[in-house]
């Protein structure tokens, strides 16, 4: 499921990227949180004008010609120039950062080195916890959640190790919209759906 909804959003984003760049200019892109794994075989890469910098907490290798791999910290990017890169990209990074602090320092830096943004995260109010697969879990009290996780095979019919249970809950602060438009107030929004419900938004505008 995840799988469809991550293929639907980017033919959305295809569409408004072409829509927004043409197909005949050099475009330079920073994927936040960004791997090769996710851009192969997508038909954006295929076009020799389109350069993808991919921004991690530690370079990975990268084999495509059209791929670079760098390290960073999404809440500081000061190694760039303002509007250094046509597009700032991110999918499901931002919910990472621990603090609403470091949220608030990502997003700055999204609108201060990018000319436009792209920018995706789950919706806290969501009734399924996207990371642990159940439901409401974003709402329960942190030393049962880990019990969860770690004491039961509920969360992705898996128990999870102490340490990566541990790292997640304190990582994770998902966002509502009403946070997402204050980070991107001039942002437009794409919103992805299931059972009429908002699974994720996207934060745009191109």
């Amino acid at each position: 499921m995840g799988s469809k909804f991550r293929s639907r959003r980017f033919d959305f984003f295809e569409r408004i990227f072409w829509e927004a760049f043409g197909k005949n200019k050099t475009i330079r892109i920073l994927d936040i949180g960004g791997t090769e794994a996710f851009w192969k075989g997508r038909r954006l890469l295929q076009n020799p004008n389109v350069s993808i910098s991919l921004l991690n907490l530690g370079a990975e290798p990268v084999s495509h010609p059209s791929l670079q791999s760098l390290s960073g910290n999404a809440t500081d990017l000061s190694c760039f120039e303002d509007k250094s890169f046509d597009l700032v990209f991110s999918n499901s990074v931002i919910e990472h950062l621990y603090t609403f602090e470091n949220q608030q320092k990502m997003a700055a830096e999204v609108r201060r080195v990018g000319q436009k943004y792209f920018v995706q995260t789950p919706n806290k109010y969501f009734f399924v916890e996207p990371h642990y697969a159940l439901p409401f879990f974003q709402f329960l009290p942190s030393r049962f959640v880990y019990f969860i996780l770690t004491e039961t095979r509920l969360s992705r019919m898996q128990k999870w190790e102490p340490q990566h249970a541990r790292a997640y809950l304190d990582e994770i602060r998902l966002l509502s919209l009403r946070e997402m438009k204050s980070l991107f107030p001039d942002g437009r929004v794409y919103y992805e759906k299931f059972l009429g419900m908002n699974k994720s938004f996207t934060l745009y505008n191109l």
